[in-house]
């Protein structure tokens, strides 16, 4: 028999998790969260994205308390990457679903934004457990009914509950219970380097925008963390794994070497060697999907779900997200509205809908990239395209497309990742006319990246204004999001996909 029972249990205290577990807590549902460290503690992944801070943030109630955290206000990223040799900028106010007062986000110190949110699902009613390690989930027949965890003493103890949310990250041992499988990216199959500096320079324009620089072995990032402290990483194909082979220090020291402008704005940096931010740390492989995101009685969030190349910052808005769509679905399910299959199916395909956006875009930004002088990205190639290297791209990732959208045909996928290419190389182009002090590149205002901007800036304007009578369905018989932002509703006119308005419940 279980030592305890809960409506949800809930695997991680990351924001993917806390996420989750808030905002079913916050519907009066009974939820325990399980992490094994104590906070705070350690973790990449520093860039935020607007729709977390002034989306996600606002409906948790934490907005405020982020705000004045101190963190670096971002107002977009810059990059010198492509054809063009003069570093070039977007920022999120050119887009009219960012415009305002939501067109920032945060660099932050995921120590102290990670904590911010675990101590906000306790305010709101999680019971968190710290120091909790989750070795297996409990099953009866094919459902997951509960898990098994050593708590802080070293005792085993067992938990039982209607839903099991795996939000343990890019090591999850359980994501597998109800057959999910993950598969690894062929085309991003890369390695992550990464250390951290005091005393590197700003960037002139915009001092808190992430910097990303493309150089002939990979691509790195600069991450202004504090007015002293800056995240710094660098990214290459896995093929060239025996670079960073030995002292992992050096092998980054190098790197930099190779790469101008992150040189120089580390010229007169030191790095640091002591404390939590002191050591050099490497993730491999980190680009996957899994072949579910639920399934009898149990589902992924965050990195237990997917994770792509993190050049756009996309990893905790997918974590914060794909936790709020989880938690629509329980909400629903437990207070017996919408059945289970047609919930977690809406949860489902509009995550991996999120997904295969950033990874498409990804891919065509990607292949602006590519020259033929550059070692690194000719080995991304298959000399038996006969077409464009975008083509080569497509095949290259053929066997995983339709894990990116699955409601997608390979064709169609194809020919939104070429038309998104040509978009992305006129606004480069248009960008090397501009004169030098201009750093303002309209990135965002491509179709394509719109569809995310426009999912964002819903989740925006539910938390600002509590929700819009008029939302459309993303697919046709698909489900809307309560005024409340945290159940399933159906539209009013169901069938229509992108038309159709909203009812209360």
């Amino acid at each position: 028999m279980a030592d305890e029972e809960f409506d949800v249990v809930v695997i991680g205290g990351g924001p993917g998790g806390s996420t989750t577990a808030s905002f079913v807590a916050m519907q009066g549902h009974r939820v325990l969260l399980l992490e094994k460290e104590v906070f705070p503690r350690y973790q990449i992944g520093e860039s935020l994205l607007p729709a977390t801070v002034h989306g996600v943030c606002r409906l948790l109630g934490v907005d405020q308390e982020v705000e004045e955290a101190g963190f670096i206000r971002k107002l977009g990223g810059t990059f010198r990457w492509g054809t063009d040799p003069q570093p070039w900028s977007f920022f999120f106010s050119v887009s009219p679903h960012m415009a305002g007062p939501t067109s920032y986000a945060f660099q932050v110190e995921r120590m102290k934004f990670d904590h911010i949110l675990l101590k906000n699902a306790a305010r709101v009613g999680v019971d968190v457990r710290e120091g909790c390690a989750v070795s297996n989930v409990v099953k009866e027949g094919e459902r997951v009914v509960g898990v098994g965890y050593t708590d802080p003493q070293g005792r085993r103890r067992d938990v039982r509950a209607t839903y099991v949310v795996d939000a343990s990250g890019n090591k999850s041992r359980t994501s597998s219970a109800f057959g999910s499988q993950r598969v690894y990216s062929d085309f991003f199959r890369n390695i992550a380097v990464f250390g951290y500096f005091n005393g590197g320079k700003r960037l002139p324009a915009s001092p808190g925008n992430i910097f990303c620089e493309a150089f002939e072995d990979g691509w790195f990032w600069y991450i202004p963390l504090s007015d002293t402290l800056t995240s710094v990483g660098v990214v290459i194909n896995h093929e060239w794994a025996d670079r960073i082979q030995g002292d992992q220090a050096q092998s980054l020291l190098r790197l930099i070497d190779k790469a101008p402008r992150i040189r120089d704005l580390l010229a007169d940096a030191t790095r640091v060697t002591e404390g939590v931010y002191g050591q050099v740390r490497v993730r491999k492989d980190y680009s996957y999907l899994n072949t579910q995101f639920w399934g009898n009685g149990m589902v992924l969030v965050g990195d237990a779900a997917c994770f792509v190349d993190p050049v756009f910052s996309s990893g905790v808005h997918l974590a914060t997200y794909g936790g709020l769509l989880a938690a629509r679905s329980i909400n629903t399910v437990l207070a017996g509205g919408i059945d289970e299959r047609r919930s977690f199916e809406e949860f489902e395909s509009r995550y991996r809908r999120e997904y295969g956006l950033f990874y498409e875009f990804l891919m065509s930004f990607y292949n602006l990239h590519v020259d033929e002088r550059s070692y690194y990205w000719q080995a991304k190639q298959v000399t038996q395209a006969t077409d464009t290297e975008l083509a080569a791209f497509v095949e290259l990732v053929g066997g995983v497309a339709s894990l990116d959208m699955a409601f997608d045909s390979r064709q169609s996928t194809r020919s939104r990742i070429t038309g998104t290419a040509r978009e992305l190389e006129k606004l480069v182009k248009a960008n090397q006319s501009q004169s030098a002090e201009d750093e303002n590149l309209p990135l965002f205002q491509s179709p394509f990246m719109g569809e995310v901007m426009q999912q964002q800036a819903q989740v925006q304007a539910t938390a600002l204004i509590g929700g819009d009578e008029d939302e459309k369905p993303v697919f046709p018989d698909g489900l809307v999001a309560s005024v409340d932002g945290l159940h399933w509703a159906r539209p009013s006119s169901p069938g229509t996909g992108r038309g159709g308005g909203r009812t209360r419940r």
